[in-house]
C-alpha cells in the first residue's frame, strides 16, 4: 500500500479506482439522475405542452431538414386532431410528411396495441408511410409485435427512450458547467526530434 494513502478504514473496501474511472462513474450517476428527473418532469405537463416537445424532439433530431419556421413542423389542434398529434414535413416541398402520435401516459399505464392499431388507421386516412409513436410509459409486446407486422414505418418510442433523447439533442436540459480535463499532449512532445 502507497505510505501516503491513508489506510482504509474497517468494513471499508481500498479504493481501487483511477481518478478517471471516479469522474466517469460519478457522471454515470448524474446522468442517471437527470434522465429520471427529466422524465418525470415531462410526465407532468399538460398535454398540449407534451404534444409540443414531441415536435421540437423531431425537429431538434433533424427531421425537416433542418429547415426554420412553424410550417415544418406543426402540433395539430388539440381536439378532432384524426388521432395525428403533429406533422413534420421531411423535405422543403412537403412531399413527404411524418405523423406524430403522443400519449403522455403514467408508468403503470403501458401503450397497447388498439392505440397502436388506432394511429395506424389514422396514418391510412392520410395516406402516409410514416409515423412516430411517442410516450411517457412504454408499449406492449402486442404493440410491438403489431409494427413488426405493418408495412408502414412506425417507429415506437417509448419513456425511457424519450428522455434518452432529449438528453442527447439537448431539449429540456441544459449544461450547468463544463469540465476541462487536461492531459499531456504527446504530439507536441514527438517534435522534439527535429
Amino acid at each position: 500500500m502507497d505510505p501516503t494513502q491513508e489506510a482504509p478504514r474497517e468494513g471499508e473496501q481500498p479504493d481501487d479506482q483511477t481518478p478517471d474511472q471516479k469522474l466517469d462513474e460519478a457522471f454515470g450517476a448524474i446522468r442517471e439522475r437527470v434522465l429520471s428527473e427529466l422524465l418525470e418532469r415531462v410526465r407532468q405537463v399538460s398535454p398540449q405542452f407534451f404534444e409540443r416537445l414531441v415536435v421540437d424532439l423531431l425537429l431538434a433530431m433533424g427531421y425537416g431538414g433542418g429547415q426554420k419556421g412553424s410550417e415544418i413542423g406543426t402540433v395539430t389542434p388539440f381536439s378532432k386532431d384524426g388521432g395525428i398529434d403533429g406533422v413534420i414535413r421531411e423535405d422543403p416541398l412537403g412531399l413527404d410528411n411524418i405523423y406524430i402520435q403522443a400519449k403522455r401516459y403514467g408508468p403503470d399505464n403501458p401503450v397497447g396495441a388498439p392505440e397502436v392499431q388506432q394511429f395506424s388507421g389514422s396514418l391510412d386516412m392520410h395516406g402516409a408511410q410514416k409515423g412516430v409513436f411517442i410516450t411517457t410509459s412504454r408499449f406492449s409486446g402486442a404493440a410491438r409485435a403489431y409494427v413488426e407486422k405493418v408495412q408502414k414505418k412506425i417507429v415506437l418510442i417509448d419513456g425511457e427512450r424519450l428522455a434518452l433523447l432529449m438528453l442527447a439533442y439537448g431539449l429540456g436540459v441544459q449544461n450547468e458547467r463544463t469540465l476541462a480535463i487536461p492531459k499531456v499532449d504527446q504530439d507536441y512532445f514527438d517534435l522534439d526530434g527535429f
